[in-house]
């Protein structure tokens, strides 16, 4: 039986070839950093592991405050730099990792654009408020650019 051209497995090129995950320190998210993390390597795909520091409206009423919530994102985004940078190396990932700040579902689809995401991974929600207002991976279903992994 002959196989043509246009129906060849061509080893090494199936699969996503970049996968991005949101992260956050949260449980979920760290679990959705794991999942997403074994998901590239069985692969062979390159992980953009993205750490979105929100900041508070309050801050602004208090600059004092800022400087302090400042200095609390950096030290969490340096801590999941470190993490990333170690377990990569261990598993044999290709991954990179990058902390920005802003509205999560803004700048995970901005670095999934970026990047030409095959796949966007997120942890769910824990917010009560989400299952009404809708959640980032919600907003992110319904943009339906990229398959959405959602971890419980």
């Amino acid at each position: 039986m002959s196989i043509s051209p246009e129906h060849r497995f061509e080893l090494g090129t199936d699969g996503p070839k970049n996968l991005v995950v949101g992260v956050d320190g949260s449980t979920t998210s760290m679990r959705a950093g794991a999942y997403a993390a074994g998901l590239a390597r069985r692969q062979g795909a390159h992980l953009v592991v993205v750490y979105i520091a929100r900041p508070s409206p309050l801050v602004g009423m208090a600059p004092a405050a800022m400087a302090v919530v400042r200095q609390a994102h950096d030290e969490i985004a340096d801590d999941l730099r470190r993490q990333v940078d170690e377990r990569s190396a261990e598993v044999g990932l290709r991954a990179t990792f990058r902390a920005v700040s802003g509205d999560p579902y803004t700048e995970l689809v901005k670095v999934a654009e970026e990047v030409s995401a095959d796949g966007v991974i997120v942890g769910a929600s824990m917010q009560a408020g989400h299952r009404f207002a809708g959640s980032i991976a919600i907003r992110l279903v319904k943009a339906g650019r990229w398959p959405v992994t959602v971890v419980p």
